[in-house]
């Protein structure tokens, strides 16, 4: 059983809700914040954007960070009017190196977020960022996990000849997409469709779930007890 933690930030307090197995950050006093990583154009970024504005999703976006200097999330966070930061990744190619680590847990700490949410992030995060913000990382992937992890997912997909695909948004551990599933939405595979046409439906799925999925986390309304979901 986990341990009730509190954290004092300035006039708002933070508490963390017992779970079974992972911890479940919820706004007790103050508005729930998120942290978002991404490397791409900001498509998702958008769409919790505006679902934050609308109020479908009760928080607010603390901050976004990319490791790509010329990102569109980055034009994007500006014109939603987000504090934003390029942080360069170092010397690996599909990973953090020590020090870009280190900043980006500074930034986020420095930000006082509950969640993190990876929106289109191509780096592995292990390690120490994984335990500065441990069970308070979601990601959202291309495919129905456990199938078809890691890149291009839809390409897979395609290649295996399923009948359905879909999205799946999941709390980030070690492995590569491997973490408990919170939630997934299905995508029909045409037969006349290209990797093009396939993860363009897919994308609009997302862009539907994620909100929803985080809306829910910010209410306090899922629990995960081993790798089962729990939606209260």
């Amino acid at each position: 059983m986990l341990h009730l933690a509190k954290f004092v930030h300035l006039t708002s307090v933070l508490s963390f809700v017992r779970r079974l197995d992972y911890q479940i950050c919820v706004t007790q006093m103050g508005e729930y914040r998120l942290g978002i990583l991404g490397s791409g154009k900001g498509s998702n970024m958008v769409a919790i954007a505006e679902a934050c504005r609308a109020g479908r999703i009760p928080a607010q976006i603390a901050i976004v960070l990319s490791d790509v200097a010329e990102a569109g999330i980055l034009q994007q966070a500006e014109r939603f009017g987000v504090p934003f930061a390029h942080i360069p990744p170092g010397k690996y190619r599909t990973k953090l190196d020590e020090d870009a680590e280190r900043s980006y847990i500074e930034r986020l700490t420095e930000a006082r977020v509950d969640l993190i949410v990876l929106a289109g992030f191509m780096r592995i995060l292990k390690g120490d960022f994984l335990k500065a913000f441990a069970n308070r990382v979601v990601n959202i992937h291309p495919s129905l996990l456990p199938a078809f992890p890691g890149l291009e997912a839809w390409k897979q997909a395609l290649d295996h000849g399923v009948k359905v695909t879909g999205c799946t948004v999941h709390f980030v551990d070690q492995g590569v997409d491997s973490g408990p599933i919170v939630a997934q939405q299905t995508v029909s595979v045409h037969e006349a469709d290209t990797p093009q046409t396939l993860h363009a439906r897919i994308q609009q799925a997302e862009r539907e779930l994620y909100p929803k999925v985080l809306g829910a986390l910010a209410e306090g309304r899922i629990a995960v007890k081993g790798r089962q979901t729990i939606w209260r």
